[in-house]
């Protein structure tokens, strides 16, 4: 409890005022508050399920190689980064995989995560603890995903206290193929967690359900998901612009 109060007092510090979000157009990425900044040498990472694993090579271990990185979001949002920040000497790791839940990312944290020694972590974890307890492979609820989710987090800031932490919202874009209304409202209370959860540890939040909800009015949801959880090609896109808005 030590650590987090450490944590969430330093973060404040380090934050500084909040940014004052500018109205953007339907086009572009969601206005983020208390955007966190890039420093020198700074070693980012990726951290999730098949969202931000995306068909990464699991056996290439490399910071910003494009194979090791994926298709989807993490390799754009990357890109981009390693791009703007060339100067910055930036490593960037993806280590999501496919069809993970908090144990599973727990199970496989230190290699995964502390033996990286992160400076700042981006964790989209969420949709599969629920989309398992509902197909009956899994018996937890949106409680115990919140406590094994702050266990978590708890033993990374143990050893990072200065960690700079992105909280994406676990999403899921209504009538295409897997999701439809019966998946609401029970799936909200875990997004209700992830935003909980941001807030406790003084994180980035990145409201992912409201930006794909603002994107369908654009175009329909088979537009930018193939399945009501895995993104298009535009998804990921959109994805990737609203996360590097978690940036100055």
């Amino acid at each position: 409890m030590n650590n987090r109060r450490t944590f969430i007092k330093s973060s404040v510090l380090a934050l500084g005022a909040t940014v004052l979000a500018n109205q953007v157009s339907k086009a572009a990425p969601l206005a983020t508050k208390n955007k966190l900044e890039i420093k020198q040498n700074d070693i980012i990472l990726f951290q999730g399920d098949s969202i931000t694993d995306n068909g990464r090579a699991k056996d290439n271990l490399l910071p910003n190689d494009i194979q090791a990185l994926g298709r989807g979001y993490a390799m754009l949002a990357a890109s981009a980064m390693l791009n703007k920040y060339a100067e910055k000497n930036l490593k960037i790791y993806n280590r999501g995989i496919s069809g993970h839940k908090v144990p599973q990312l727990q199970d496989r944290w230190q290699a995964d995560c502390i033996d990286l020694a992160p400076s700042v972590l981006s964790i989209l974890v969420g949709v599969n603890d629920y989309w398992h307890k509902r197909s009956g492979n899994y018996s937890g609820t949106a409680q115990l995903y919140k406590e094994q989710y702050q266990k978590l987090l708890d033993t990374t800031l143990e050893r990072f206290p200065q960690l700079r932490l992105i909280i994406a919202e676990p999403f899921a874009v209504k009538n295409v193929k897997h999701v439809d209304d019966s998946w609401f409202p029970e799936f909200a209370h875990y997004q209700e967690v992830a935003s909980d959860i941001a807030k406790e540890y003084k994180a980035v939040f990145l409201p992912y359900q409201s930006i794909f909800d603002t994107a369908c009015k654009r175009a329909p949801g088979d537009y930018w998901t193939t399945d009501g959880v895995h993104t298009s090609a535009a998804g990921a896109d959109l994805m990737a612009k609203n996360w590097l808005n978690c940036f100055k």
